[in-house]
Order: structure tokens, then C-alpha cells, then sequence
């Protein structure tokens, strides 16, 4: 299995503290002879039918030099994932975490935005100083 990324933990008890609980972690998934894991499996119960929604989230912090290196394998395994989850899993709503200074920097540059409009992908901003989940982006 990976190494947790940095913010891991902290992510969890975020996301805990939210009201979600852990089902998977990681969330360990299947194709074929290739295994994927997920940093986290989760599930919560909405509305007054008491729906159960599942998400699965992978977290990123953007730590390299290179932002757009950081990006390629963030957008590449987020792909991955996806579809992977779409054949195993077709319930659970994959969210790439990204911390929020990355978000409001390097994510609002012409080529990030263009990517992201033609491949529009799930997010979670996290907030590193108030150490809370700052956004969701459907």
C-alpha cells in the first residue's frame, strides 16, 4: 500500500468532524490483476429518507516544484480511479482533495482551468490554517 500522504489524517478528522464516517482506509479496489487504493472510503446518511451517500476521496498537497507535474498524476490517478470505482463501486462519488492555497493559485491558471472545464473533476478544498474543509466543488 502507499505512504499516507502529509495532510492525511488531518483530512479524516475533518471530514469526521463533518459527520462522515470511515468505511475504507484506504479504499482498496480490483480490476483485473491491477489494485488501486483510494486515501479514504466514507459514508453518511442525507435527507429524511436517510440516504446513504459514498464518497471516496484522494488527497493531495501539490508539494513538488513543479505544480503541473503535481498535476498530471493528480488528474492522471483521479481518472484512473474514477473508472475504476464506476465498474466496482458505481455508488461512491470520487473528490480530489486539494489544499486550498493550490486551489486559488495554481488551479485558476488558463491551462488548469481549460483542463478542468473540458474534464470536469470532483473537489475538496482543505484549509490548511483553519484546519477545516473549506469547500466542496460538484
Amino acid at each position: 500500500m502507499p505512504a499516507k500522504d502529509i495532510y492525511h489524517d488531518w483530512v479524516k478528522a475533518s471530514l469526521i468532524q463533518a459527520g462522515w464516517t470511515v468505511s475504507h482506509d484506504p479504499l482498496s479496489i480490483r480490476v483485473g490483476k491491477i489494485g488501486i487504493h483510494v486515501d479514504l472510503g466514507l459514508e453518511n446518511l442525507i435527507g429524511a429518507e436517510k440516504a446513504q451517500r459514498k464518497i471516496a476521496i484522494e488527497i493531495k498537497r501539490f508539494m513538488n516544484v513543479s505544480k503541473i507535474t503535481d498535476f498530471y498524476a493528480a488528474f492522471g490517478q483521479y481518472l484512473c480511479y474514477k473508472v475504476a470505482l464506476a465498474r466496482e463501486d458505481p455508488d461512491r462519488t470520487l473528490y480530489l482533495a486539494v489544499p486550498a492555497p493550490i486551489y486559488h493559485t495554481f488551479f485558476k491558471e488558463i491551462l488548469i482551468q481549460d483542463v478542468l472545464n473540458e474534464y470536469p473533476i470532483k473537489m475538496l478544498i482543505y484549509n490548511l490554517s483553519s484546519q477545516e474543509i473549506q469547500s466542496w466543488i460538484d
